[in-house]
């Protein structure tokens, strides 16, 4: 703003006088437009630098693995204190009192001043998050102010973390093309039901002494749809969802909630950068959809790993979100992005996040076995590469990361982390045989022996073709400080999963293994035997089938859908074929025909010979057919239809 002052000759000591006191205020104004437009300036100036990204942007605090509990209380806050990696649209949890114990919460930005918000109670009775009602800005400094109403009074507490420069990952959509021809043999097609397509599996070895159960994976990159399955033991498909477009499915498995059984699967977008952008899924036994669980603080749910806690209405899911970060220092770009792999609990009644725990906030970048050299924003420094959360029951939980080969041991209370196992300086010594190389799947068993689906590689420098992948049992002596083989499974030929891959304990001590990249799956005997193996249909890479991993549970199911049925008329006589996905109580068909789509009688029956069924009867211009239990019970009935 410019003030522009005519001066005209003075023409008498009155109006001179008039003309000074008129003039004192508009200077005094003058200066204090120019005061306020330079303030403003700076604040546009720092408020446009937010908006515009980085160019060396800090994602690492000061200090590492400090602890989220608030000093002279019992509350465990996140973001973390001090953290450099919070989105813009998080929430500050408070985990450990009761909400009505939090008192005067307040959020303010460094740059987008006072975040009026609510403190929204966890149903657990144990927290709250505040839940501030518009987002915070990148780049800014965000203080969290407020009380604790602890047993001597009122506690004060005030801290502050920054919000990270988010570099999203673009959705990479192909251009819309058919899907290639199946070969013959590589996919299961039934008359009834066309649309399912799912992989053909060859089984190989079927011995005796193996677990009762069905096999759980969620195939893809094969010849037919994507989605999570379900098949009996030899090879017999018992239920399948195919998902559209590039929609894929991971770690399909069967959990608990609220007292019964539940299927369980994770369900997105995978980019070229090897994590997964979505939900979690929950399905009761008649396969409706009862849960979607979205992660919280403004990102997508990852595919790694998924627990569902029906006891106290919590989950944990694994985080992949991908920020700025200044690289230099790992002889990256200064520009650059790492792959801030975490984890969250999540209040599944509420969506509120209860706790979150970063990797960037507790282990060092140097610890990874990838390099930064070659990062940019498209491919972020992926360090750490979190793939298994074991919450363990006696205060602390096993986190395994592929890309430094190591178990990390955190503390539930605080959130840091209290031993490394393997990997770069381990806390532990590592005995023969006992080292992993970009491991999956680590879990604790009861005996406190730790199973892990070890798939091999090259971090340390030794040629990948002279390894190979295994399942592996190991023994931690915390006393000895010693980590020790208990048992080794292995798969002949040698398999070699560049990724994925799993290692289950099942309830007659026997060991299930999914070898994930490679199409294999395999039981073995407590000792080691191996008593079964199949592997879905794959001969060339254009139509490798993978899954993540590979389970086995016994799972009983009646679908909310109707069976199928599909007809065709030959001359007097009909064949029909029937089919009804994911059901696991028929035991047998029975063929409905007649004049009219309302009086329709028996005309065939059969024995249920696998996931479908061919009944032979006289030709009637209306078909239906019913399926009954093993007592003869009408379980569920088609729609009628007239046969071709």
């Amino acid at each position: 703003m410019a003030l522009l002052i005519e001066w005209v000759p003075m023409e008498a000591p009155k109006t001179r006088r008039f003309r000074r006191a008129v003039m004192i205020p508009v200077l005094l104004f003058a200066l204090l437009c120019a005061g306020a437009l330079a303030f403003a300036a700076k604040h546009i100036a720092a408020e446009q630098s937010a908006y515009s990204g980085p160019t060396a942007a800090q994602c690492v605090p000061a200090k590492l693995n400090v602890s989220d509990v608030l000093p002279r209380t019992d509350v465990q806050v996140a973001p973390l204190p001090g953290s450099y990696d919070a989105m813009p649209e998080t929430q500050i949890s408070f985990l450990g009192v009761p909400a009505r114990d939090l008192v005067g919460i307040t959020t303010t930005g460094s740059f987008t001043g006072a975040h009026p918000g609510r403190l929204e109670p966890y149903s657990q009775g144990d927290g709250a998050s505040f839940v501030p009602d518009r987002p915070f800005r990148s780049g800014e400094r965000v203080t969290v102010q407020g009380k604790v109403r602890t047993e001597a009074g009122l506690v004060p507490f005030s801290y502050t973390f920054n919000v990270a420069y988010p570099d999203p990952i673009p959705y990479k959509t192909e251009l819309a093309k058919p899907r290639a021809t199946p070969p013959s043999g590589s996919v299961l097609d039934f008359h009834s039901a066309p649309e399912l397509q799912a992989p053909s599996i060859d089984v190989s070895t079927d011995g005796s002494n193996t677990t009762p159960g069905d096999i759980f994976l969620a195939p893809y990159s094969g010849p037919g749809p994507d989605g999570p399955a379900i098949y009996t033991q030899q090879g017999q498909l018992v239920w399948m969802d195919p998902l559209p477009g590039e929609m894929k499915a991971t770690n399909f498995q069967v959990q608990t909630y609220e007292g019964q059984p539940v299927l369980t699967w994770w369900q997105g977008y995978i980019p070229e950068q090897g994590f997964g952008l979505g939900e979690e899924i929950v399905a009761n036994a008649s396969y409706r959809q009862i849960l979607k669980i979205k992660a919280g603080n403004g990102n997508l749910a990852d595919l790694h790993d998924f627990h569902l806690d029906g006891a106290d209405g919590t989950a944990l899911m694994t985080v992949f979100r991908t920020i700025h970060c200044d690289l230099s220092s790992m002889n990256g770009p200064k520009d650059a992005a790492v792959t801030d792999t975490s984890f969250q609990e999540i209040d599944v009644k509420t969506g509120l996040v209860r706790r979150e725990w970063t990797a960037v906030d507790h282990v060092p970048l140097d610890e990874s076995y990838s390099s930064a050299l070659q990062s940019s924003t498209l491919w972020p420094f992926d360090y750490f590469h979190l793939n298994t959360i074991d919450p363990r029951g006696n205060g602390t939980t096993l986190l395994s990361s592929r890309n430094t080969s190591a178990l990390w041991l955190i503390n539930d209370k605080t959130g840091q982390v209290i031993e490394k196992i393997g990997g770069k300086k381990s806390d532990v010594k590592m005995e023969p045989g006992a080292q992993t190389a970009f491991q999956h799947d680590a879990m604790t068993v009861p005996n406190g022996d730790i199973s892990i689906f070890d798939n091999g590689g090259s971090p340390f420098g030794e040629s990948y073709s002279e390894s190979e992948s295994r399942g592996l049992i190991v023994s931690v002596d915390q006393q000895a400080k010693t980590d020790t083989v208990v048992l080794e499974l292995k798969h002949s030929p040698v398999l070699k999963a560049g990724s994925q891959g799993d290692v289950q304990l099942m309830s007659n001590g026997n060991w299930f293994v999914g070898w994930g990249q490679e199409p294999y799956y395999s039981e073995y005997s407590p000792s080691g035997q191996l008593i079964y193996d199949a592997h879905m249909w794959a001969v060339h890479k254009e139509f490798e089938t993978e899954s993540y991993r590979t389970y086995k549970f016994e799972w009983k199911a009646t679908p909310y859908w109707s069976p199928s049925i599909a007809a065709q008329r030959n001359g007097n006589s009909v064949e029909a074929w029937v089919s009804w996905n994911g059901a696991t109580e028929v035991a047998s068909w029975r063929l409905l025909g007649g004049e009219s789509a309302g009086r329709l009688s028996p005309i065939a029956s059969a024995n249920s010979s696998g996931f479908e069924t061919a009944l032979h009867g006289e030709s009637k211009p209306y078909l239906a057919v019913q399926a009954l239990n093993a007592a003869g019970e009408v379980i569920g009935t088609s729609r009628t239809i007239s046969p071709s």
